[in-house]
């Protein structure tokens, strides 16, 4: 496992973190279905055996529930561990979530996440997302605040684009931004990245994977099988999955998984190991947060920080990616 600083902190990451994101269950809107406790901690020690240095976490994830998890494996594990959440989701009455941020509800939210964690301090702490904007420059006040007062050792942003980066009032206290980023969503590639380079601040980014589409198990079978309190099969609009829940979108992405694993296949990759070494390979990046709820999930996948993307995979890459978009 090769590893990377995490821009202006001193926090040093393996190229690969574990996401807790599927950890928290299928209870709360945005969920992956059931969950056991026991393949989330299986999960979890595996991460850490095979070279993982570092868990994202949110308070989000089923509202706490993978929190706990990421709480009874510190307690578990010997080593060091870094451990990242967030704050700026809350649960509605009916446990959907809700985005807001605000001083008051960010105070409330670290200090039961250190409960949650079993921490006194937490090593990176992150907006989860920036609304409603106009809330947002005092919320990091808000941030920095927690930072001095030793209860946060770092602070970030997630989900922040070029609007949002420029209202944030202090840039030397953000060490991270975690956008989403793969071949499938590039969104960050023009301003977004240049900002960061500029100002010192790393970018941890989340779903390169693109939420487990990107790994080679794609089919129609496949997601008529997703459990009904799985976001993918219930989110039908959402941008990431809606290309599936037609025919010609599923067909063209059909093809693109074909091709994507012809090219992963000239060099004894999978899927998902091809699709994380692209995003190590990108401009910036310093780490690429990996999901995983089970055991056998992440062995293989960490091979892409051993193994960087090579220039004759890139080129394919791109030339199936060019075929897909004029066919959706």
């Amino acid at each position: 496992m090769r590893f990377r600083k995490l821009g202006n902190s001193n926090l040093l990451l393996s190229e690969i973190g574990l996401g807790t994101w599927a950890i928290g269950g299928g209870d709360w809107g945005m969920g992956w279905g059931d969950q056991s406790e026991r393949d989330s901690r299986a999960a979890m020690l595996e991460a850490l055996e095979v070279g993982v240095n570092w868990i994202d976490t949110a308070h989000a994830y089923g509202f706490g529930v993978a929190e706990e998890a990421v709480g009874r494996v510190l307690a578990e594990w010997k080593d060091e561990i870094i451990v990242a959440t967030k704050c700026g989701v809350l649960p509605q009455g009916n446990n959907a979530p809700r985005r807001f941020i605000s001083p008051a509800t960010i105070k409330e939210e670290i200090e039961a996440s250190l409960r949650r964690l079993r921490v006194e301090s937490i090593d990176l702490y992150q907006i989860h997302w920036p609304y409603p904007l106009e809330n947002l420059e005092d919320s990091w006040s808000t941030m920095i605040k927690l930072k001095e007062e030793g209860k946060a050792k770092n602070i970030g942003v997630c989900n922040c684009m070029i609007k949002e980066l420029e209202v944030l009032n202090d840039h030397a206290s953000l060490a991270s931004n975690q956008p989403m980023y793969s071949m499938l969503e590039r969104s960050i590639e023009n301003e977004v990245i240049s900002w960061c380079e500029e100002n010192s601040v790393g970018i941890l980014a989340y779903s390169p994977m693109q939420s487990g589409l990107l790994t080679g198990k794609v089919s129609r079978e496949w997601l008529s099988s997703l459990p009904p309190n799985d976001w993918r099969k219930h989110k039908v609009d959402h941008p990431v999955v809606s290309p599936l829940h037609t025919d010609n979108g599923m067909t063209s992405f059909l093809e693109l998984q074909t091709s994507l694993q012809d090219i992963a296949g000239q060099s004894g990759r999978s899927l998902g190991e091809l699709a994380v070494a692209w995003v190590l390979g990108g401009r910036g990046i310093t780490s690429a947060i990996v999901g995983a709820r089970k055991a056998g999930q992440i062995s293989q996948i960490v091979n892409a920080s051993i193994n960087p993307i090579l220039d004759n995979e890139l080129a394919d890459i791109e030339q199936a990616l060019s075929i897909y978009k004029s066919k959706i």
